[in-house]
C-alpha cells in the first residue's frame, strides 16, 4: 500500500522531467532527407585530382585506410578499395551510415545548428576535425559543401539526388 500519495506524484512529476530531455534530443535526430543532402554535397564537392591513380576512390575520393575503417563500422565487413570504387551503391552506403553518424554528432555539439553542422562535418569529412577549415582550401571546399548541402535541401521531398550518379 502507499503511505504517502505525494511521495508518489512527486517522484513520478521528478522522473518525467528526466526523460523530456531525452524525449526532446530522440526528436532531434538527422533525418533521412539531412543525410542523402549531405552525402550528395560530399559527392558533389569532391576534389577531382585528374589523375586516376591518385589513391582515392569512388565519387567521393575516399582514402583506401579510411574506407577500410568505415566499411567495418557500417557494413561489418572490410572492403576492399576495388569493391568500394566498383560499387557505387555500396559506397553511398557506407558514406551514408559515415555521414549520419557525424551529422548526428554534430547536430549535438552545435544545439542542432543545422548550418554549423553541416560545416562541422564537411571539415571533419576532409581533415579528420570539426574545426579549423575556416581558410584556404579547406575553407573553399567547405563552402562548397554548404552550398550544394543547402541546394539539395531546398528541393521538394523526393527530388533530391539520392541516387545521382549510382
Amino acid at each position: 500500500m502507499i503511505k504517502n500519495p505525494i511521495t508518489l506524484v512527486l517522484g513520478g512529476v521528478i522522473f518525467s522531467f528526466g526523460l523530456l530531455p531525452l524525449l526532446a534530443q530522440a526528436q532531434q535526430q538527422v533525418s533521412d532527407r539531412q543525410v542523402a543532402a549531405m552525402v550528395e554535397a560530399l559527392r558533389q564537392a569532391a576534389p577531382q585530382t585528374k589523375n586516376p591513380n591518385d589513391g582515392l576512390y569512388s565519387q567521393w575520393q575516399v582514402q583506401p585506410e579510411t574506407l577500410k575503417g568505415w566499411s567495418r563500422t557500417c557494413l561489418k565487413r572490410e572492403l576492399t578499395p576495388t569493391q568500394f570504387e566498383n560499387s557505387p551503391a555500396i559506397a553511398r552506403q557506407v558514406v551514408s551510415c559515415i555521414t549520419r553518424r557525424e551529422l548526428t554528432n554534430q547536430f549535438a555539439a552545435t544545439n542542432y545548428n543545422e548550418i554549423a553542422s553541416v560545416r562541422g562535418a564537411a571539415c571533419w569529412w576532409m581533415t579528420g576535425n570539426y574545426t579549423g577549415c575556416n581558410k584556404g582550401f579547406t575553407a573553399d571546399y567547405v563552402q562548397k559543401v554548404v552550398r550544394f548541402y543547402q541546394q539539395e535541401r531546398s528541393k521538394p521531398a523526393g527530388t533530391q539526388s539520392s541516387k545521382a550518379g549510382s
